[in-house]
């Protein structure tokens, strides 16, 4: 029998003189693959947990109620969020321009082992150092994956990634990109075999730089 139990906070304080809002959620769940879909975030932070729950915590300057989705289908939890847009007017030669702004940024902490698959649009994404599994398909942004530790696939179409393996097998192709290994610029399709390894990180964009660094395991 699955267990779930959910804790919502609200937090509101000022922040450099915006008005900031913090929902924290935390969820307990036997699912073994989460989905985050990142649309209406400004960045998104991938943590281990170090319990048993998966915790999120969403901060918006926005005033408008935010939500923050959780849903479970069989043996995935689907995370969400659901932002209102806050529009600014100011005027400029005497017209009124209309500006979206998200500036929204989540953490979230998930449990080792858990494979963890990200959707988005324009999102820059950090994973500090998440030890299980990992998906990323965005259209543009800045992914920042620290030390690989599980098999990884990255697909976007601009922007740049930033990762460490240890002996990974890496699969890195950028049509008009650069890609660098070890600050060596390589062609436009990248492969190398790691020794007896079992992590496999592979990358495919059309216009997005890739800058890896590679180590063995000491």
């Amino acid at each position: 029998m699955k267990k779930k139990y959910a804790i919502l906070v609200f937090l509101g304080y000022s922040f450099f003189g915006h008005s900031q809002k913090i929902v924290e959620k935390k969820v307990q769940s036997n699912a073994t693959h989460i989905e985050i879909s990142t649309l209406g975030l400004d960045d998104v932070v991938i943590e281990n947990s170090t319990t048993a729950f998966i915790e999120m915590y969403l901060k918006a300057e926005n005033p408008n109620q935010q939500h923050l989705i959780v849903k479970e289908m069989d043996e995935t939890v689907r995370i969400e969020f659901h932002i209102p847009a806050m529009t600014t007017e100011a005027p400029v030669f005497r017209k009124f321009i209309t500006k979206r702004l998200q500036r929204a940024n989540a953490i979230i902490k998930i449990p080792q082992q858990k494979s963890v698959i990200i959707f988005g649009d324009n999102i820059n994404i950090t994973s500090k150092n998440y030890k299980g599994s990992l998906e990323v398909y965005i259209e543009n942004g800045i992914v920042k994956l620290d030390t690989i530790q599980a098999s990884t696939k990255v697909k976007l179409y601009g922007g740049s990634v930033f990762a460490s393996l240890k002996e990974a097998n890496i699969q890195a192709t950028s049509t008009s990109g650069t890609i660098s290994i070890d600050k060596k610029i390589q062609q436009e399709n990248f492969y190398k075999k790691g020794a007896n390894s079992a992590i496999h990180f592979a990358i495919t964009t059309r216009k997005a730089n890739i800058f890896l660094t590679t180590h063995k395991t000491q």
